[in-house]
């Protein structure tokens, strides 16, 4: 089974990279699952039910997200009746939608997670425990899992990635926007990549205008934060499953750009 993770679609400019790579990447590497992390695709904070359709248009089967999945008030609505969106799974009960989605494919089953960190992030439930508990839940038949841990701390993720070794085919980070170069697969058989990086503007400060964030990081002053424009990039990570076992046998970063 292989499985194409894309990392975190910014703005405009994210949603037409998706739609402009992601069914040509689906078709040449022969992709049976698509993850997209949608969170960021309205404006750079949050995502809404159109433009949601517009990420499953371009080919994803799960869209993911993080701590800005609320931005929107309308998305709420979205997520409960939309179970192919997913939201953080550790945030507290009585949140709006789930964080487990399991997808059909051509080689069977595949279930996505969906958990947050919690180290300089908004607070929610333990990302581990609920992990736990998620796996729990699924029927043995359910053999492929992907976890997307949407965290700020490299460690937590690395921690997450061992702490689930072999009982998930692969942890992949998102949020920081700037992929790593730490793809591998853990002994056990997780492949594993801190941060998936950013669909969306290339020129630009982890997809908001250069100008907007020099300034603030030079006076101190708050502004109102826009995505940028211009050429755009597309990060993301393929991952090739044994479907019968749900171990992973590898693991390799994509990168596109414009011009």
């Amino acid at each position: 089974m292989r499985i194409l993770f894309v990392g975190d679609v910014n703005g405009r400019v994210g949603r037409r990279m998706a739609a402009a790579h992601v069914p040509a990447l689906r078709r040449e590497r022969g992709v049976d699952l698509c993850v997209v992390n949608g969170e960021n695709a309205a404006g750079g904070f949050g995502i809404t039910g159109e433009m949601a359709e517009e990420i499953f248009r371009a080919g994803a089967d799960v869209i993911t997200s993080g701590n800005h999945i609320w931005n929107r008030k309308e998305t709420g609505d979205f997520l409960m009746h939309e179970p192919r969106l997913l939201r953080p799974s550790n945030y507290p009960p009585g949140a709006p939608g789930k964080g487990m989605f399991v997808a059909p494919t051509p080689n069977g089953p595949a279930a996505v997670i969906n958990l947050m960190g919690r180290v300089f992030m908004p607070p929610v439930e333990c990302p581990f425990r609920e992990a736990d508990r998620l796996l729990g839940e699924l029927p043995p038949e359910v053999k492929v899992v992907v976890v997307d841990i949407h965290a700020e701390a490299t460690s937590e993720k690395v921690a997450l990635g061992w702490y689930l070794d072999g009982r998930v085919s692969a942890v992949l980070g998102t949020h920081t926007h700037i992929q790593t170069a730490d793809e591998r697969v853990l002994p056990k058989g997780t492949a594993y990549l801190s941060d998936t990086g950013m669909t969306g503007p290339a020129d630009s400060v982890i997809g908001i205008k250069t100008s907007i964030a020099v300034g603030k990081f030079l006076t101190g002053v708050p502004v109102r934060l826009e995505a940028a424009d211009g050429p755009g990039q597309l990060n993301g990570v393929l991952v090739e499953v044994e479907p019968s076992t749900g171990r992973a046998a590898a693991i390799e970063r994509i990168v596109i750009r414009e011009g």
